[in-house]
């Protein structure tokens, strides 16, 4: 499954873009607000990563920027499950934050999960991030008010997070095409 957006070209990843991943993703400021990436992330965690298959409820995607020369490997965003719902994660590399693509790419993604036929998407990032909680509320979630606490493989620590939610409705929110794969 592929997403094209406004700027951005969401695709899964292949094996071949291990070493594209590690030296985006290669980064403490960056792995020390997810989840569940390792710190130190080493080229066998990008290896690992770049071949996991893709969940059809579940997909996740490298989030690219097409170019004159081909696509550059900016970030990542999907679906997973967490504590049995459906839970939005990203990343965005250090050198593109603050353009928007996060936003651009969450969109995309929730749009796909409407398509998908979920019905409410979870989210949350760690309190000292709120960053990430711009891109969510601009992606259409709402705080839930919830403060949890939740382990962070690169903090290898745990540390309260903000929960947010959305619900879903049958409505598309925003301009993307889904393209699947023969």
């Amino acid at each position: 499954m592929f997403i094209r957006s406004e700027r951005l070209f969401l695709r899964p990843g292949w094996p071949e873009d291990w070493a594209e991943l590690h030296a985006v993703i290669d980064d403490e400021q960056i792995v020390r607000n997810l989840a569940r990436a390792p710190w130190p992330y080493r080229p066998d965690d990008a290896r690992w990563f770049a071949n996991q298959p893709q969940d059809r409820r579940h997909p996740h995607f490298f989030v690219t920027l097409p170019g004159a020369h081909g696509t550059r490997l900016v970030g990542s965003v999907g679906l997973s499950e967490h504590e049995g719902e459906t839970e939005l994660g990203f990343w965005i590399g250090r050198s593109h934050w603050g353009k928007g693509y996060a936003t651009e790419a969450a969109r995309a993604v929730v749009n796909l999960a409407r398509t998908l036929g979920h019905r409410r998407i979870v989210a949350s990032h760690f309190i000292d991030n709120p960053a990430s909680g711009h891109v969510l509320e601009k992606a259409g979630f709402v705080a839930t008010g919830e403060i949890c606490p939740r382990f962070g493989e690169g903090r290898r620590a745990v540390a309260p997070t903000v929960v947010y939610a959305l619900e879903l409705s049958g409505a598309d929110n925003g301009d993307m095409e889904v393209m699947r794969a023969a």
